[in-house]
C-alpha cells in the first residue's frame, strides 16, 4: 500500500533535519509570485474580492484562472526570487540519493532564475519536459491602448509550460548506480515506449478543482506522468517540498509510490489534507484500465499528518504557494 506523509511548516527547515540521501525525486511547482501570494494578496484571493486575483477575469470569452503577472517583477524582486531557489537548490541536492532527479514547473519568463542556482548546486540539466497547454498567458493588446494599437500583442499567447529536468550526478556509472541507489534514470512508459519530453496537456478539470480549489493546482493527467517517470524502478519517496493542493502527492498515490508533501500555508494545508484521496480516486476513475497497478489510500495508518508551524518565515521573495 503507498504511503503519503504530509508536514505544515517550511521546507527548509524540514529539509535541513532530513537525512542526507534520503529522498529519491522531488516533483514540484514552487511558488513564483512575490505578489499575488503574499500575505495581503491570499486575504484578498480568500474574501473573494480585490488585489492581483481579479484582473483580468476573462480573456476571449474564457474565465480566466487567477495567474502570476511576471512582467511586473523588479531587479529586485528577481534578485530575491534567484536567492530563494539557490538557498532551495542547497537543501534538495543533500536530501536526494545520487542519480536522482528533480522535475520543476516554471515559465519562460523566469526559468533561468530557477535554472542556473539549480546547476551552480551542482545539479546536472537533463532537458526540460513541455508542457503544451494553452493557458490565458500572453495575447494581450498594450494596455489602455487597446484600440489606437489593435494589431499589437505585447506577449505571444503561451501555449507551453516548461518543466525544468535535473539530475543529482550520479555515484559511478548509471548501470551500477540503478543497483545502488536505484536512480539514475526515469522510468518508461513500456519497454517498447520511453518516456518522452513534450506532454499534451490540458487545463486542470474543474472536477479536480472543486475538489483541490487551489489557485495554481496542476491536474492529475500530467501529474501522475510525471511522477511516474521520476522513479526508475518504482521504488523510493517522491518529495514534494511546494505541496499546495496537493497535486503530486495524489498522483504519487495513484500509481503506488510514496510520498511526502510539505506545504507552509496552513488553508493551502488543510485543502491537499482532504484533497490528496479524493484527487487519486479521480484519477483512478478516469483510468479503469490503470485500476490494477493503482493502490488508493485511505485515511489510515498509510498517512501520516505531521503539524508543524514554521518556525521561521519564508523568504521575502516567495512566500508561499
Amino acid at each position: 500500500m503507498a504511503r503519503y506523509s504530509l508536514y505544515l511548516g517550511d521546507c527548509m527547515q524540514w529539509m535541513d533535519e532530513r537525512s542526507a540521501n534520503s529522498v529519491h525525486a522531488i516533483v514540484t511547482d514552487p511558488p513564483y509570485g512575490l505578489k499575488e501570494y503574499s500575505h495581503e494578496e491570499k486575504t484578498k484571493l480568500r474574501d473573494g474580492h480585490g488585489g492581483v486575483w481579479r484582473i483580468p477575469p476573462s480573456f476571449d470569452g474564457c474565465k480566466r484562472s487567477p495567474l502570476p503577472r511576471f512582467t511586473v517583477l523588479t531587479d529586485s524582486d528577481r534578485a530575491r526570487l534567484r536567492g530563494f531557489f539557490a538557498e532551495f537548490a542547497g537543501r534538495a541536492i543533500r536530501v536526494l540519493v545520487p542519480g536522482c532527479h528533480l522535475m520543476i514547473a516554471t515559465n519562460p519568463l523566469l526559468s533561468h532564475l530557477v535554472y542556473l542556482p539549480l546547476m551552480e548546486a551542482g545539479f546536472e540539466k537533463r532537458g526540460e519536459i513541455i508542457r503544451l497547454v494553452k493557458t490565458l498567458r500572453g495575447g494581450d493588446r498594450p494596455k489602455n491602448a487597446h484600440g489606437e494599437f489593435a494589431d499589437v500583442t505585447v506577449m505571444p499567447r503561451s501555449g507551453w509550460e516548461p518543466w525544468g529536468l535535473f539530475r543529482k550526478p550520479c555515484d559511478g556509472r548509471v548501470q551500477d548506480n540503478l543497483r545502488k541507489w536505484k536512480a539514475g534514470g526515469l522510468r518508461r512508459i513500456s519497454q517498447d515506449q520511453p518516456f518522452e519530453d513534450v506532454i499534451r496537456s490540458s487545463p486542470t478539470r474543474p472536477e479536480e478543482r472543486r475538489i483541490a480549489p487551489h489557485p495554481s493546482l496542476k491536474p492529475q493527467a500530467l501529474m501522475r506522468q510525471l511522477v511516474r517517470a521520476a522513479l526508475p524502478l518504482g521504488a523510493g519517496i517522491v518529495l514534494d517540498p511546494f505541496m499546495g493542493g496537493g497535486s503530486t502527492v495524489a498522483a504519487a498515490l495513484a500509481v503506488g509510490y510514496d510520498s511526502i508533501g510539505i506545504e507552509s500555508d496552513s488553508a493551502f494545508f488543510r485543502i491537499a489534507e482532504r484533497a490528496i484521496p479524493k484527487l487519486a480516486e479521480f484519477a483512478a476513475a478516469r483510468h479503469p484500465a490503470a485500476k490494477a497497478t493503482q493502490r488508493i489510500g485511505k485515511e489510515g495508518p498509510n498517512v501520516t499528518v505531521g503539524l508543524r508551524p514554521p518556525e521561521r518565515a519564508a523568504p521575502p521573495a516567495l512566500e508561499a504557494r
